[in-house]
């Protein structure tokens, strides 16, 4: 008996050990690669923050899901994971991701299995090359990749560098996202409406005022975006200059914010340009459908008044764009997101 005593409290001595230790292990930033199942998750103590995935059904990495510290997605889940009231269209909107309509005339951001096989031919394709490191920590996770952009022609033209640091804040979760971009080929980037960073947010962060409608890409390509029950859409997107609700599409500013509601949470999310970008400040490619992007790059197409940018990589050279995504728990003010802004101008330059 004092045998079997003895090997229970030696059981129980090593479970304890066990249980510390696993949550020890969780505690602060973890970036833990999982190459078998094509994903990187990033947790923080322990709970989902966000997963940078590669799965065969998208034509690019992407994070996915965004999840708050108060444990709020702020993604939607189509064409990954379709939640009861969500929109269908865009099957190319998923997450959080980096691409561009038109690279030397092909187009990688509209890219899906969607797409008819007589219009693949001039579609590319950003493939994940490899993990290069990750590090985990008590306040900042770090997780560096590499891909190659690929156009329907099969010709790779870019080698894509990206850093992603993610941190933790008071009732607040960032993720700084910096590319270096070297062309493997002249790589000219044709002045376009579709792009650069964008993400794809719930429903209920969508615009109460959105009605869907039929939405042109540069190619005369339409997408019909249905009307949809907006009694729980709350979203509502202000600029750096001012500018709120749906006018803030295709302005510019240093930072735009989108501000929605869901129960008895409030969530901001907020995508930050730096100074020393191609075309800083953006243009924001912010729609109440749901759409928030940040596209530099399309100058003459989002303000007739402008010369077209058609911004452009010589072989062998680097572009390098920066980006920081703020998840408040919170209504974000102007003031807090102009004292972000001008941490993020000083941290890369």
């Amino acid at each position: 008996m004092r045998s079997m005593a003895v090997l229970v409290a030696v059981a129980a001595t090593m479970l304890l050990t066990i249980s510390t230790f696993a949550a020890t292990s969780a505690s602060g930033v973890q970036v833990v690669a999982d190459q078998a199942h094509r994903r990187v998750d990033i947790t923080i103590d322990g709970q989902p923050f966000t997963t940078y995935i590669w799965p065969v059904s998208l034509k690019k990495p992407v994070l996915y899901p965004l999840v708050s510290d108060e444990r709020i997605t702020v993604t939607r889940g189509f064409p990954l994971d379709q939640r009861p009231g969500e929109r269908v269209d865009h099957p190319h909107h998923a997450g959080l991701w980096f691409n561009y309509g038109n690279a030397n005339d092909f187009d990688f951001w509209n890219n899906s299995d969607a797409i008819k096989p007589e219009s693949r031919a001039k579609m590319g394709s950003v493939v994940f090359k490899e993990i290069l490191s990750t590090k985990s920590g008590n306040d900042t996770g770090e997780l560096v990749v590499e891909s190659t952009w690929i156009t329907g022609e099969n010709q790779p033209i870019l080698d894509q560098t990206t850093r992603y640091i993610f941190s933790r804040r008071s009732h607040a979760r960032a993720i700084d996202q910096v590319v270096t971009l070297k062309a493997l080929d002249r790589v000219v980037f044709n002045d376009d409406k579709e792009g650069l960073l964008g993400m794809r947010v719930a429903h209920w962060l969508e615009s109460p005022d959105e009605k869907g409608g039929v939405f042109m890409d540069a190619n005369g390509r339409p997408t019909k975006v249905e009307a949809a029950n907006t009694t729980d859409a709350t979203g509502v997107y202000l600029t750096s200059e001012g500018v709120k609700g749906e006018a803030a599409w295709a302005t510019r500013g240093r930072w735009c914010s989108l501000t929605g509601h869901t129960g008895n949470h409030t969530v901001t999310i907020a995508i930050f340009d730096n100074p020393n970008n191609p075309g800083y400040p953006t243009y924001w490619h912010a729609r109440g459908y749901g759409l928030f992007a940040a596209n530099p790059l399309g100058r003459s197409i989002l303000d007739p008044t402008q010369p077209a940018f058609n911004f452009t990589i010589e072989k062998n050279q680097t572009a390098v764009f920066r980006y920081r995504v703020v998840l408040y728990s919170r209504d974000a003010g102007v003031d807090e997101l102009n004292r972000e802004a001008d941490s993020f101008a000083t941290e890369y330059k």
